[in-house]
């Protein structure tokens, strides 16, 4: 991406998404690290997304920054770039508009952008002037509306009840961004009490909770327990000022050789954070995004705000795994039919030939699926892509019969074509005439046989070809002559034989070929029990990673709360988070997860089995 793009657009109030940025970020098929910065109107929030860029405005066209008092982002403005740390990863920067801007006054929609922010981000960094006083902690009043603002499950999605969200607090900390506090224009000296002090310990000073009752205090502390207990992730940047309040309103045309050298250092640090400690942006359930589950998790939130509903991460969550599934069941379906088309064009081929093609096309349609699938919790679309390529292979096994009969029925009337003449002509009508007959039978009969890649129906073809043939052959065996009764009988005999030896190799011809079917069944549905194992079993170590992770950080702020003497609020996370185990501890790998989840796959063999057989009979018999 060139330049930044409106992604998210605030016209007279109201959120409407941008078609082009949407466009865009459906072609990108990369997963992505989402970084979004908020704060304050004329804060300098741009300045901090174009050096994360690597860009400068004026050089490189990155985020607008403004030298007036007007605030120059409006809306959400997406800019995507390679990440510089992660391969195969794009690195989404979203600048967003000014909160408390005056020309909009308008808290509510100032609201519904900051909780944009927290829904699409990996790491949201907050960004404020001068110090981490009382006022600029009120300044982030937004977060205490988030339990109005933001559902976790859908069962609590119509309803603003903070109690309705089990495990309180804990479910929000599983989905919520990383949370980095820049302080700009930062002028004093980080000291506490006279000891010197980190910026973390000053940011968790400026968190400290009051003791004690009343309106006051209860005013005082709900924003900060808001964001201890949805950021348990914190980190914080003091910037001093990078020039001379003359040069402030030319910062974005400034070399930075000629910026102030602490303000060089803090802002390199700063970005070696945002690149090192940026995870991956994950959704409910622990799966990865990318640029083109992002756009549809923009549109999904955005167009529920407009409706005045209550975003809901497992709707949207769900909404999205339907088009990804369809997607992926469609991109599996075409992964299938273009490996196919090799062997297709090669047709009429024995059965190993096209087994291979199919087992090899089936992985690689499978491992597409997989690739781009989520949450197909009972293997629907699974079942689905079985089936679809099942029907498709039974429609390659009837072509491929088909193009079978096609060559040998030409081959054989190629063959006997001058045997047909010598009969015309009376040749075989003369004593002797039958074992002259039955040279020239056999020899065509070899001919037949040595030919190559006649396909899966060279018996059957045979067999139907002889047996029509033997009408005219006991024509033959019985005008010739020179032949006694008794030996007519046994040549008789010998053509019977003859012809129930070839009808058992076309039997044997179909039994193979049905084994083998039946084996690429067997295995085709191994592999996709296996490659669904191996998704469940990641998806459940990532789950267990964000529980483990969510729990640990409940479990520091109750600690936390405990030693600074809050015990009574701490015996509340207690059982917040007791509640939070139980409602939320996946299951184990081998237990109800997986019984649940891969076990009904194991009904896929027998499901593209018989949709197999019985497809290639209806389509058979349509034929006929």
């Amino acid at each position: 991406m060139d330049s930044p793009m409106c992604l998210v657009e605030n016209a007279d109030g109201e959120l409407h998404v941008v078609p082009g940025a949407i466009k865009y970020l459906m072609g990108l098929n990369q997963q992505v690290v989402v970084v979004t910065v908020v704060g304050l109107y004329r804060t300098g929030k741009s300045y901090l997304m174009n050096k994360l860029a690597g860009k400068r405005k004026d050089i490189d066209l990155g985020f607008a920054l403004g030298a007036t008092i007007q605030s120059k982002t409006k809306g959400i403005w997406m800019w995507c770039v390679p990440h510089p740390e992660k391969r195969h990863h794009t690195l989404v920067l979203l600048d967003t508009e000014g909160l408390g801007d005056v020309e909009k006054g308008d808290s509510k929609n100032d609201a519904w952008i900051f909780s944009l922010a927290i829904l699409l981000s990996s790491t949201l960094v907050y960004n404020s002037r001068g110090t981490i006083d009382n006022q600029a902690v009120e300044n982030l009043q937004y977060v205490s509306e988030l339990t109005e603002r933001i559902k976790v499950n859908s069962s609590s999605a119509a309803s603003s009840s903070h109690d309705d969200e089990e495990g309180g607090d804990a479910q929000f900390v599983q989905f919520f961004p990383n949370f980095v506090w820049a302080v700009r224009d930062f002028t004093l000296l980080l000291e506490i009490n006279g000891r010197n002090v980190t910026e973390d310990e000053y940011l968790e000073h400026s968190l400290e909770l009051r003791k004690g009752g009343g309106k006051k205090n209860l005013m005082y502390n709900l924003p900060r327990e808001c964001i201890r207990n949805y950021f348990p992730s914190r980190k914080c940047f003091v910037f001093p000022t990078p020039t001379t309040p003359a040069n402030m309103p030319h910062l974005d045309s400034m070399d930075e050789a000629d910026l102030c050298g602490s303000f060089r250092k803090v802002a390199d640090t700063f970005c070696c954070f945002i690149f090192q400690e940026s995870r991956t942006k994950t959704v409910k359930g622990g799966h990865k995004v990318t640029g083109r589950m992002l756009g549809h998790l923009v549109k999904t939130y955005v167009e529920t705000i407009a409706k005045g509903s209550v975003p809901c991460l497992e709707n949207a969550v769900l909404a999205m795994a339907q088009i990804e599934n369809q997607a992926a069941l469609d991109e599996g379906q075409a992964v299938y039919q273009s490996g196919m088309e090799e062997v297709k064009a090669l047709f009429p081929v024995d059965m190993g030939q096209i087994s291979a093609h199919h087992l090899r096309s089936d992985h690689q349609a499978t491992q597409a699926f997989m690739k781009r699938s989520f949450k197909d919790e009972n293997g629907d679309f699974l079942k689905a892509l079985a089936v679809a390529i099942a029907k498709h292979y039974a429609d390659l096994l009837i072509q491929n019969e088909d193009a079978s009969e096609k060559k040998c029925v030409a081959l054989l009337e190629k063959l006997s074509a001058p045997m047909a003449q010598k009969i015309k002509e009376g040749i075989y009508a003369t004593p002797g005439g039958y074992e002259f007959y039955c040279s020239h039978h056999d020899n065509m009969v070899a001919q037949y046989r040595a030919e190559p890649d006649k396909g899966v129906r060279a018996e059957e073809i045979l067999e139907q070809f002889l047996r029509d043939k033997s009408l005219e052959k006991n024509s033959i065996l019985q005008a010739d002559k020179k032949l006694t009764e008794n030996e007519k009988k046994i040549h008789e005999e010998k053509e019977r034989s003859a012809v129930l030896e070839q009808e058992k190799k076309a039997a044997e011809e179909k039994r193979l070929e049905m084994e083998r079917t039946m084996e690429d069944d067997r295995r085709s549905k191994d592999e996709k029990l296996k490659q669904m194992e191996e998704k469940m079993k990641e998806d459940l170590k990532q789950q267990e990673r964000d529980f483990h992770r969510a729990l640990e950080c409940k479990m520091q702020e109750q600690k936390d709360l405990l030693e600074k003497g809050h015990k009574e609020k701490a015996d509340l996370m207690r059982q917040e988070i007791e509640e939070f185990k139980k409602s939320n501890k996946p299951e184990k790998e081998g237990g109800g997860f997986l019984e649940s989840t891969v076990m009904p796959v194991l009904r896929l063999g027998l499901d593209a089995a018989n949709i197999l057989f019985q497809y290639k009979l209806m389509k058979v018999a349509f034929m006929k």
